[in-house]
C-alpha cells in the first residue's frame, strides 16, 4: 500500500466541482419547490373563483421562478463556499500537513490483451510477401 499526502488543492478547481453538484441540489430542491408553488397555486385559482385568481397566478409563478432560481442561487453558494473551503485546506495543510491516503492496486479479472502477431517492421522486410506501404 502506498501512502500519499494531499498537499495542496486547485481553488478554482474545487470550487467549479463545488458548484456543479451544488446546481444539481438547487434544480432538485428547486422542482420539488416549484411544484408545492405551482399545486397550491393551481389549488387557489381553482377554489377561489375571481377574487383568489390573482393569488394562484402568483402562486404558479413563484413555482416556475423557484425552479429557475435555485439551481443559479445554490451553484453560486456552492462556488463560494468551494473556493472557501479550498483556500482554508491549502492554509491548513501548511502548518499541519495534508491528508493522507492509502492507495492500493486494485487487480483486475481479465488478462491484458496479446501483444501483435506481426509489426510494422514486417512491411520493410524484403520477400516477405507485403506490399511495401511507401515506396
Amino acid at each position: 500500500m502506498a501512502k500519499m499526502q494531499i498537499k495542496r488543492i486547485g481553488v478554482l478547481s474545487y470550487a467549479k466541482i463545488s458548484a456543479l453538484v451544488m446546481a444539481f441540489f438547487g434544480v432538485i430542491i428547486g422542482v420539488i419547490y416549484g411544484l408545492i408553488f405551482m399545486i397550491f397555486g393551481a389549488a387557489l385559482m381553482a377554489g377561489a373563483g375571481r377574487e383568489g385568481a390573482g393569488a394562484g397566478v402568483g402562486g404558479v409563478v413563484m413555482g416556475l421562478v423557484f425552479m429557475v432560481v435555485f439551481p443559479i442561487f445554490y451553484g453560486l453558494i456552492g462556488f463560494i463556499a468551494g473556493a472557501l473551503s479550498a483556500l482554508v485546506y491549502n492554509v491548513a495543510s501548511g502548518f499541519m500537513g495534508g491528508v493522507e491516503l492509502e492507495l492500493e492496486n486494485v487487480e483486475t479479472d481479465y488478462a491484458s490483451p496479446p501483444p501483435p502477431q506481426w509489426g510494422a517492421d514486417q512491411y520493410n522486410q524484403p520477400g516477405g510477401g507485403q506490399q511495401q506501404p511507401y515506396s
